[in-house]
């Protein structure tokens, strides 16, 4: 499983780097500000340390952000530890990060469900299923309607993540 995991991540880097280059030669419509919905898949997280316990985690979420980089958003999930899980988040979004308008960096923060009985203490400020969550983000828009994003989760796993506009 971790040489499919290194596999994509690769696949993933070269994809953000090659798109990257072809973002900054040309218009791909992303104005800055603008007005979005998106929806979010993150087809797993890569954990720093392994844990016989840690399963694949897939999510599928939802975005809207507005005029003023302010964005809410919630997503669906299956944690690392097989728990069907939700985050529900405020946020914003700082677009044309080191004066590339392509690239982004947002910062959510929410209220996250599922982490329950023996994994109550993987979350901060947990009780009875709820906590509290940060999450912040880099992404990059590869065209007008399609981006990548880059997440930490905590101090230990990080996410990627496939965005559609519509």
């Amino acid at each position: 499983m971790s040489s499919i995991r290194a596999r994509l991540g690769c696949a993933l880097f070269v994809l953000v780097t090659s798109a990257g280059h072809a973002a900054e030669q040309s218009d791909i419509g992303s104005a800055p500000g603008a007005r979005y919905r998106e929806l979010v898949i993150a087809p797993f997280a890569v954990h720093w340390n392994s844990d016989d316990a840690h399963e694949n985690a897939f999510m599928l979420g939802f975005e809207s952000g507005e005029h003023d980089g302010s964005l809410w958003g919630g997503s669906v999930f299956r944690n690392s530890y097989g728990d069907p899980s939700a985050y529900a988040y405020l946020g914003y979004r700082y677009d044309g990060l080191f004066g590339k308008p392509a690239l982004y960096v947002k910062l959510t923060a929410g209220v996250l469900y599922g982490y329950k009985d023996r994994y109550a203490n993987k979350v901060p400020f947990h009780h009875d299923g709820w906590g509290l969550a940060i999450v912040p983000v880099v992404g990059l828009r590869l065209t007008a309607l399609d981006s990548v994003q880059f997440g930490l989760l905590g101090t230990v796993a990080a996410f990627f993540t496939y965005n559609r506009r519509f």
